[in-house]
């Protein structure tokens, strides 16, 4: 109520006293903040305050109450336009109508923007309405693609304000090419061998000539592997609004972060936006992947596999597996990236021992699986680095997961799929039963039936006083089963089975803000 006092004195201190009570393990505070309407309140007077200090309050306590589920949606439907409108465009120093002289420049009032962004990252992980709301607001990714340019021109790779924008983008990326209007018209017809036949799918900008061509005469051809270049379309009028999501731009910009930023949550951040936008058989997707090679980003991607932090290695993992569909990309993965994957499983001589999790080793077992299918190269150099051993002791040891046997087993029947191997392997003291999948060995006790789990959402772990954080994640009811899992329903009950679907990454929650005495 005193949110409406007409002194700001008054304000200052109410909102203070909420930012405070709305902030760590008690959620019945920010249940009964939101039940006294106190989300349309603050957007009140967010509307209405001129001072700086007070919008910084308000939006702390917007990303205190952010952090709660139920609440998530309340905001994106009263406070998104007035936070956009408000604070982030404003503040961003985006203008609708540049002038020539306009540059990114040094950001002003940046706590304000950080609480904002983190308020907006909690909420757009929270189902597919509130992403598409987010997407649509106008303006709103304009900004937030130029903060993150701002800041990157700064040098300041590393902030809360990067973090929470970056990981807000690679939010938006999630499903983006299911969720985006008129989706349908991206959609193409999945990569497929050069001898399959099938019916015609144009995309909507046509299919190109040339070298690069990849629908044909009704067949569905592999891009060239020789194919170094896939340019993206060319435009009448400049992009804008979430059809920035995945422009050449914004690759650049994760480029960039992943070549330059330190904070493993932006590089983790940087990696499943790329994940996101290859995921799906979309026109966007098949640039991204070219444009990714192209701008020098796959080694950048392939050197978090040694990174300290293991939801980086995980994201850079899934960032690959779906890059790995471009023939080219490939190539390229196979050659360069294999012994770093292989380094990341479990058993051999390494020193100190890699202990991933369950879900970490499965999506690498995927990873390396997808780069070495039709990839005879890759195939051999898995031999050179060492993975067999670690491939079959996954498969016989009895102390892996029933999920990472079956991933393991995956690859093992791939590579023995390949005739030229086998004499070598065969040399080598391997036998054909090694390659062979052996799921009475596996653990029952880990995971689930499917093999591949890597895309339930994230939370910032950080958020040390609330220790409800841990659950603080999308219901999969929410979501629908497709979207939780890189296996179609109908997969679940073929044990070894390839899906041809793409998983995007998980979504990222932010901690609350704590006001400082």
């Amino acid at each position: 109520g005193l949110l409406d006092h007409p002194k700001k004195e008054v304000h200052y201190g109410a909102c203070g006293a909420l930012k405070n009570i709305s902030f760590g393990k008690d959620q019945d505070n920010k249940i009964a903040i939101k039940n006294c309407d106190g989300v349309p309140a603050l957007v009140r007077l967010l509307r209405k305050a001129h001072d700086m200090d007070l919008t910084e309050v308000i939006t702390g306590t917007l990303w205190n109450l952010s952090s709660h589920d139920s609440i998530k949606m309340a905001i994106v439907d009263h406070a998104l336009h007035a936070l956009t409108d408000e604070v982030v465009i404003p503040r961003s120093g985006w203008e609708r109508e540049p002038n020539e002289d306009s540059k990114p420049r040094h950001i002003e009032w940046e706590s304000v923007l950080t609480n904002t962004a983190g308020c907006l990252r909690n909420v757009s992980s929270e189902r597919s309405e509130a992403r598409r709301k987010l997407r649509e607001c106008d303006g709103l990714v304009d900004a937030l693609i130029y903060i993150v340019q701002s800041e990157i021109g700064q040098k300041d790779l590393d902030s809360k304000l990067v973090e929470n924008c970056v990981c807000l983008l690679r939010n938006l990326s999630y499903q983006v090419h299911r969720e985006i209007p008129h989706a349908e018209r991206y959609q193409e017809t999945p990569l497929a061998p050069a001898n399959n036949t099938g019916p015609h799918a144009a995309s909507c900008f046509g299919a190109k000539k040339g070298k690069d061509e990849w629908f044909s005469r009704g067949k569905k051809l592999p891009e060239d592997p020789g194919a170094d270049t896939v340019d993206f379309p060319k435009r009448t009028t400049p992009a804008k609004g979430y059809e920035l999501l995945f422009q050449p731009e914004v690759v650049r910009i994760y480029i960039s972060l992943l070549k330059e930023s330190k904070n493993p949550a932006i590089l983790e951040a940087s990696a499943g936006a790329i994940q996101n936008l290859c995921a799906g058989s979309w026109t966007y997707g098949r640039y991204i992947r070219s444009a990714l090679r192209q701008e020098k980003g796959l080694s950048a991607i392939a050197d978090l596999l040694t990174h300290d932090s293991e939801r980086v290695v995980k994201a850079a993992s899934g960032a690959l597996r779906n890059l790995a569909v471009d023939l080219r990309n490939k190539e390229l993965i196979g050659k360069h990236a294999i012994p770093n994957l292989v380094k990341n499983l479990p058993g051999g001589q390494q020193n100190p021992a890699k202990n991933l999790s369950e879900d970490t080793v499965v999506s690498i077992l995927n990873t390396i699986n997808e780069v070495v299918v039709d990839n005879l190269e890759a195939a051999k150099k898995l031999r050179e680095t060492q993975g067999i051993e670690k491939l079959v002791l996954i498969n016989k040891s009895g102390n892996r997961s029933e999920r990472e046997v079956r991933a393991a087993a995956l690859v093992l029947q791939t590579v023995w799929g390949y005739k030229e191997l086998r004499k070598p392997l065969e040399k080598e003291g391997w036998k054909k039963s090694d390659f062979q999948v052996n799921l009475s060995n596996a653990s029952r006790t880990h995971g689930g039936n499917s093999f591949d789990d890597s895309t339930l959402p994230l939370i910032d772990r950080t958020q040390k006083t609330d220790k409800k954080s841990s659950r603080e994640e999308i219901q999969m009811s929410n979501m629908g089963p497709d979207n939780y899992s890189t296996l179609n329903e109908r997969d679940h009950s073929r044990t070894l089975d390839r899906s041809a679907d793409l998983g995007d990454a998980e979504l990222v929650k932010a901690a609350p803000l704590m006001v400082s005495s």
